[in-house]
C-alpha cells in the first residue's frame, strides 16, 4: 500500500461533492434538480472578455508570462484599486496567480513554518484550513455567530494570538455567510498582528458582489496586509483560473520565487483576456449581474425565513445564505441528502465549513435563475410539510 504524508489525515474532501455527484446521477436518470449547492455564478464570462481571449489565441499569445504576471495586467489591477477604492497601489506589489487558491498557497508558503498557527473564522471556506495543513501549519478556528456578524471580533483575535500564531486569515465578504468586515475591525486586526510580529491576510474574492454600502478594501488600512482577490466571482471567469495577490513590498521577491517554482505562471490566455475585464462596457455587464444577484438574495432570504430557516443576519455580499436548519433536523448532512432525493433540491451541509455547529446549518447558493429559485422554494415548502 502506498505511503502518504501525515498531512493527508487532516485534509478533507468537499462533502458537497458527494451530493453533487448524486444530483448528476439523478439528472441522468431524468430527474429535475434545482442546484443551490455550488458557489459558482451561473452567468457565463461576458462576451468582451471571451472575444479578447479568442483574439489572444489567434495572435499567438500562448507563451509563458513572467511568474508575477503580465506587466500590463498588474498595472490594470493597480489602476482598478485607484478607480474603485481611491487606493494608490504600486503595480509591483501585484502578483497574478492561477486563481485565488494559488494566491493563498503562496502566502501560506511564505509566512507559515511547520507548527505555526493561523487563525480563521469557523464557519469559513473549507480550503483555507487545508492550505495551512499543506505547509504543516495548524489552522485554528475562531467560533463566530450572528452576534458578531459571523466574523471574528478584535477581542477574540487579541485573546487567541499567542507566540506560535503566524497570521490571521479573514474573508470579506465571507463564504458561507456573506457578511463583511468594516475598516475599524481591519485596523484592530492589523494592530494586533503588528504587535505580535504576525501578518493579516484578507480574502476579498467577493468584492464587487456587495448589495448595500461598499465594503472597504484592506489595502486602505495598511500596505502590510496581504490581500487576495480573483477574476472568478465578480468578473465571472471561474474556469479561466485567474486571481491575484497584493503583498507587502518586502515580501514580493519571496512570493516571486515561490511562484516561479510552484506555478511557473498563471494561464497566459486568461491574463490577456482579463485585460478586457476592466473596460467600462464589460463593467456595465458585471453591474447588471450584481443587480440580478441582489434581486435573488432579496427574494430567497425572506422566503427561507418564512419556511422556518434561521437566518438572523442579512448577507452584505457574495451569493450565499447560511441557514440554521435545527427546526427541521439534528443532522444537516442527512437533511441535505434526503432533500435531494425526495425534493430534487441540492444544498450544501454545514459540515463543509468547519466544526462550529455544522449539524445545525446548511448553505443555499443563489447562483441560479429566479425561476429556479422560485421552484426550489416551492419544493422546499412541500418537503417540509410532508
Amino acid at each position: 500500500m502506498t505511503r502518504t504524508a501525515d498531512r493527508m489525515q487532516h485534509i478533507q474532501p468537499f462533502h458537497v461533492m458527494a451530493l453533487l455527484a448524486r444530483a448528476r446521477e439523478l439528472e441522468a436518470a431524468g430527474r429535475s434538480i434545482i442546484h443551490m449547492e455550488i458557489g459558482e455564478p451561473d452567468f457565463i464570462t461576458p462576451q468582451p472578455v471571451i472575444d479578447a481571449g479568442i483574439r489572444a489565441l489567434e495572435q499567438g499569445q500562448t507563451h509563458y508570462t513572467p511568474a508575477t504576471g503580465l506587466p500590463a495586467l498588474r498595472e490594470r489591477i493597480a489602476a482598478f484599486y485607484r478607480q474603485r477604492y481611491g487606493v494608490e497601489l504600486d503595480p509591483r506589489r501585484v502578483i497574478v496567480t492561477p486563481g485565488a487558491s494559488a494566491a493563498l498557497q503562496l502566502v501560506m508558503a511564505a509566512l507559515v513554518n511547520p507548527g505555526d498557527r493561523v487563525l480563521m473564522a469557523d464557519p469559513g471556506y473549507p480550503c483555507n484550513r487545508n492550505f495551512v495543513y499543506l505547509v504543516n501549519g495548524e489552522p485554528v478556528g475562531i467560533p463566530v455567530d450572528a452576534a458578531s456578524g459571523y466574523q471574528p471580533t478584535p477581542r477574540q483575535v487579541d485573546e487567541l494570538w499567542s507566540e506560535n500564531v503566524a497570521a490571521l486569515l479573514v474573508a470579506s465578504p465571507s463564504n458561507p455567510t456573506g457578511t463583511g468586515l468594516h475598516e475599524e475591525d481591519l485596523r484592530a486586526f492589523h494592530a494586533t498582528a503588528t504587535r505580535h510580529g504576525g501578518s493579516v491576510m484578507v480574502d476579498e474574492i467577493y468584492h464587487g458582489l456587495t448589495y448595500g454600502d461598499a465594503i472597504s478594501t484592506a489595502l486602505a488600512v495598511s500596505d502590510d496586509i496581504f490581500v487576495i482577490n480573483s477574476f472568478s466571482k465578480y468578473f465571472g471567469m471561474t474556469g479561466w483560473r485567474l486571481g491575484w495577490l497584493v503583498a507587502p513590498a518586502d515580501v514580493v521577491p519571496d512570493i516571486d520565487k515561490l511562484a516561479q517554482n510552484l506555478f511557473l505562471a498563471a494561464p497566459t490566455l486568461a491574463q490577456h483576456a482579463a485585460l478586457r475585464a476592466f473596460e467600462d462596457d464589460n463593467l456595465a455587464v458585471l453591474e447588471e449581474r450584481r443587480a440580478a444577484f441582489r434581486e435573488r438574495r432579496d427574494y430567497l432570504l425572506p422566503a427561507l425565513r418564512e419556511l422556518g430557516f434561521g437566518i438572523p443576519v442579512t448577507p452584505e455580499g457574495a451569493f450565499y445564505l447560511y441557514a440554521d436548519c435545527s427546526r427541521f433536523t439534528a443532522d444537516s448532512y442527512a437533511f441535505s441528502l434526503d432533500l435531494l432525493e425526495e425534493a430534487g433540491v441540492a444544498i450544501t451541509p454545514g459540515l463543509d465549513f468547519g466544526s462550529n455547529q455544522p449539524e445545525r446549518h446548511v448553505r443555499f447558493a443563489y447562483t441560479t435563475s429566479m425561476e429556479n429559485l422560485s421552484e426550489g422554494v416551492r419544493r422546499l415548502a412541500a418537503y417540509l410539510c410532508a
